[in-house]
C-alpha cells in the first residue's frame, strides 16, 4: 500500500509528436509527488529552520523504467513509497499507474543538506524533528510484478 497517492491529468505540452508523455516529464511528476508527499507531513523540499539554516533535498540519484505509455487527458496516479531512511539520505519510490495498469516505477535518492547562499551544500544528519515524520514502508519498496 503506497504511503502517499498524488494524482494529476496529463497536459497536451507534455505529450511528444506520437501524443505520449514524453520521458523526462516521468521525473517532474515524480518530483511533483514528492513535494506532494513531504506538504502531507508537514515538511517542504526547502525549509527555514528555528535556527536560521535552509534544509534541502537534492538528489543524488534518480532512475525511471517505463512499461506502458500515457497519453494527453489520462489521469494518472503516482504512488510514493519511502523505501529506505538513512541517517542523512532517503529513498523514495513512486509507481505510475493509470486505473489498472502500470505506466512506469522510478526512484529518487535525496541527502538532507544545509543550503546557503554562494556556499557549498552541506549533508547533515536529519533534524530529529523531520526524522520523526518520515516514516520508512513498513513492506520497504514497491515491487515489481
Amino acid at each position: 500500500m503506497p504511503q502517499h497517492v498524488y494524482h494529476r491529468r496529463v497536459q497536451f505540452a507534455e505529450t511528444d509528436m506520437a501524443g505520449i508523455v514524453h520521458f523526462s516529464n516521468y521525473y517532474r511528476y515524480m518530483e511533483e509527488a514528492e513535494h506532494s508527499y513531504l506538504r502531507s507531513i508537514g515538511l517542504s523540499v526547502m525549509m527555514d529552520m528555528p535556527d536560521g539554516t535552509v534544509i534541502g533535498w537534492p538528489r543524488v540519484r534518480t532512475s525511471c523504467v517505463y512499461e506502458a505509455p500515457a497519453r494527453f487527458e489520462d489521469e494518472i496516479d503516482i504512488h510514493v513509497n519511502v523505501s529506505r531512511k538513512g541517517v542523512k539520505s532517503l529513498t523514495l519510490e513512486f509507481e505510475f499507474w493509470r486505473g489498472e495498469t502500470r505506466l512506469a516505477r522510478g526512484t529518487f535518492k535525496t541527502v538532507c543538506c544545509i543550503v546557503s547562499h554562494n556556499q557549498p551544500l552541506v549533508s547533515i544528519a536529519m533534524p530529529p524533528e523531520i526524522n520523526a515524520v518520515i516514516i520508512e514502508s513498513p513492506d520497504g519498496a514497491t515491487q515489481d510484478p
